[in-house]
């Protein structure tokens, strides 16, 4: 934090620094004349004084957090803020504070610069670092901002409102699934494409730690993928069942069929290859969500559209 008075601004060495606050101060008499000269003229000479960090956003400056389905894979979200005061914003450096982490949410880019105008808005996208297990669901996400008015920079703190409360519903999934990996690991290691009109296979690992129990119960489907022979299902049941010292790993072909094959379906595709798997351990169920990968990503799409007839 910046400090208002100019002699502590000073960047003269050590000594000198304490004597110019001496001189400041009032309290540099009993030192030489040449002391107290550098003394004075380090005051004098510091940089120009900054405002001090405030504890709000300026006027008519607000912010909330978002998720949107395109960053789910990527573990992102958007810190979204809104200008209605009577002056352009600067907004450098973002940092997003939750004890529901383990560590801040910063710039995905890190050196950009948003300028705002008055009553315009921007999204800042950031990456969320992992989640803190130890923490409870229900915490609090604050936002710091670098910003600049009128030429002049600081630091601004703000509660960070998160209408659709998908810090808490993150948290509670990820920590489920990290419990859930205490027992066996769960990975998409294998797709087999199909014709037309046939199922393709989604190949689903589960490899056992040996050191606790879990039941993988099913698999729901997503917006662009459905299951073979039971598309009444929104999920596919599983039934892998981890028992304490098991070692060897279950590997499960999922018969798979495109739930729509409109083109945009696929050219928009946010989520279509993001599943949710249901779980229950130590007598709780939940679902934990399981991403295929971007490189099976690509592929899966690449099969929806030829399977649809229209792949090029």
């Amino acid at each position: 934090m910046r400090r208002p008075a100019a002699c502590a601004r000073s960047k003269r060495q050590s000594v000198l620094r304490t004597v110019s606050r001496a001189a400041c101060a009032g309290r540099g008499r009993a030192l030489g004349a040449s002391l107290a000269l550098l003394a004075l003229t380090g005051c004098a000479s510091a940089a120009p004084e900054v405002p001090e960090p405030v504890a709000t956003l300026p006027a008519g400056v607000a912010v909330e957090l978002q998720q949107l389905r395109s960053d789910v894979a990527g573990r992102q979200a958007q810190v979204h803020l809104v200008n209605e005061g009577d002056a352009p914003l600067t907004v450098g450096a973002v940092r997003v504070e939750d004890d529901r982490f383990d560590g801040a949410a910063v710039r995905v880019i890190a050196d950009r610069v948003s300028t705002v105008s008055p009553g315009g808005s921007v999204d800042i996208r950031v990456q969320l670092p992992p989640v803190d297990c130890t923490a409870p669901d229900d915490g609090e996400a604050h936002i710091v901002l670098e910003v600049t008015r009128d030429s002049a920079a600081t630091e601004v703190a703000a509660s960070a409102p998160d209408p659709l409360g998908f810090i808490a519903e993150l948290h509670a999934r990820e920590c489920l699934l990290e419990r859930v990996t205490d027992a066996a690991s769960l990975t998409f290691t294998g797709f087999e494409p199909s014709a037309p009109g046939a199922p393709a296979a989604l190949e689903l690992t589960v490899s056992p730690t040996g050191d606790g129990a879990v039941t993988i119960a099913g698999i729901g489907r997503t917006n662009l993928i459905d299951f073979a022979g039971a598309a009444s299902e929104e999920v596919r049941p599983l039934g892998i069942e981890v028992a304490e010292g098991d070692a060897e790993p279950i590997v499960v072909q999922i018969p798979i069929v495109p739930l729509r094959c409109d083109p945009h379906a696929v050219q928009e595709d946010k989520r279509g290859t993001i599943f949710d798997l249901v779980v229950e351990l130590e007598g709780e169920s939940g679902e934990v969500e399981l991403f295929v990968g971007e490189e099976m990503r690509g592929r899966i799409l690449t099969w929806v559209a030829a399977w649809c007839g229209f792949g090029g």
